[in-house]
């Protein structure tokens, strides 16, 4: 197993996007690449500089990373700072961090083909993993256990039917 941290605003939503796929073995929500190793929903809120964030692993053998990958931007406005639909703050921030070096070759190409695409640079910060911590237990699965619950990601890319 592999894995992979994807900030791409409200990680509600992300972590029900990436669950749907085959080859997805986990899921959990968290906060990523801040200044310390635990926080709180509140101090993110309060501009802790933590990204919420969400821990994906992964079996290479049923889905790579560029296809995980090709999925995240696919949910995303790789151009966006800060800002993914109605949410805005340095914690709805994007990004792609790793804890596994090997990973970085194929995320820098995959990067790269985005930027190509679209013509300019995109916003996605691509770093070492630090400071991950899970987050509330509340935050778990949250649309799942609310299924009204708002998301920035169309109800339509829940149901790609990779699972």
């Amino acid at each position: 197993m592999k894995t992979i941290y994807l900030a791409g605003g409200c990680f509600w939503g992300m972590q029900k996007f990436f669950d749907q796929f085959e080859g997805v073995l986990s899921t959990e929500v968290g906060y990523a690449n801040g200044p310390t190793d635990e926080t709180t929903y509140k101090e993110v809120c309060a501009s802790s500089g933590h990204a919420e964030t969400v821990k994906i692993g992964f079996d290479e053998a049923k889905i790579g990373l560029v296809e995980l990958l090709d999925y995240y931007f696919m949910a995303i406005d790789p151009l966006s700072v800060n800002k993914q639909g109605g949410d805005e703050g340095i914690q709805y921030r994007t990004g792609i961090y790793y804890d596994d070096e090997s990973l970085l070759p194929a995320i820098r190409e995959r990067c790269a083909a985005e930027e190509k695409k679209l013509g300019r640079p995109i916003a996605v910060e691509v770093k070492p993993l630090i400071n991950f911590c899970s987050a509330e237990e509340y935050h778990q699965d949250y649309l799942e256990k609310n299924p009204g619950g708002y998301c920035h990601i169309g109800a339509h890319m829940f149901n790609l039917g990779k699972k």
